[in-house]
């Protein structure tokens, strides 16, 4: 018995190991061959998809504002993906999910019909939610997971002075303004902080890195291999809890 146990540990000592090890690998040729280049911050106007999504971001800012009239029965970003403790531990990270690695929150989207339209448009959509910060909200420093997608700000609510309001990723400073976009690669580190006395809230998506072939469907496949991982999952599990709270304390959703 405890020769099995150990060989488990080793196991998965070994597995954790050579897979680390393997994905530095696999972020080094993204970055070497992302045909939008390996930067922090990225120029939005590369895509298209950008100048859509601002020019209707008035929309989906109406649509928000009927979220937030239930802002207390929103989830904290650590009620979903529980490893975000790491990041945050108090009430004032909310969220409102649409979509997650490509989950489609049904309730939710219904609720926000406009917004869901637009950002099922945008190519290469993997998650989108709002995301709500309250005032004097600080997220520490950190770095995503993976660099196959990039990551997406459309500003919504940006409270002044808008200086105060602010992201840095890597040694680049960025504030957010209400109705544009923000563009940047989160596996560089990153850090927020909202020293206003107002509430801040983007639409945030990731949506993947354009890659050339074969890297593009090679990425593809990791993708939908975190998708179906135990902690995609489970984060599921747990927003689905929390969709059916707002549900009983939300106007109901016609199925």
């Amino acid at each position: 018995m405890e020769d099995a146990t150990a060989f488990q540990d080793l196991k998965r000592r070994f597995i954790k190991y050579w897979g680390f090890r393997a994905l530095w690998v696999l972020e080094w040729l993204i970055g070497r061959f992302s045909l939008v280049g390996d930067r922090p911050v990225h120029d939005p106007r590369t895509f298209e998809w950008t100048r859509h999504l601002e020019a209707n971001w008035q929309v989906i800012r109406e649509e928000l504002e009927d979220v937030l009239r239930h802002r207390e029965a929103l989830p904290n970003f650590q009620d979903i993906s529980t490893d975000q403790t790491a990041l945050t531990t108090d009430d004032r990270w909310k969220t409102y999910f649409l979509y997650g690695f490509g989950f489609k929150a049904e309730h939710n989207c219904a609720r926000c019909p406009e917004t869901t339209r637009l950002i099922e448009q945008v190519p290469g959509m993997t998650t989108a939610f709002f995301s709500i910060l309250a005032p004097g909200k600080h997220i520490p420093a950190h770095r995503g997971p993976y660099k196959g997608v990039l990551r997406y700000h459309l500003g919504l609510r940006v409270p002044e002075p808008k200086e105060a309001c602010r992201i840095r990723v890597d040694d680049e400073i960025r504030h957010w303004e209400e109705g544009e976009s923000l563009l940047f690669d989160d596996t560089y580190q990153h850090e927020v902080w909202n020293d206003t006395g107002g509430e801040r809230v983007v639409l945030f998506m990731d949506v993947k890195r354009p890659l050339p072939a074969p890297l593009a469907t090679l990425n593809d496949l990791i993708i939908r291999i975190v998708a179906r991982s135990p902690y995609i999952q489970d984060a599921k599990e747990n927003f689905e809890q929390w969709e059916r709270h707002l549900d009983r304390v939300a106007a109901p959703v016609a199925s």
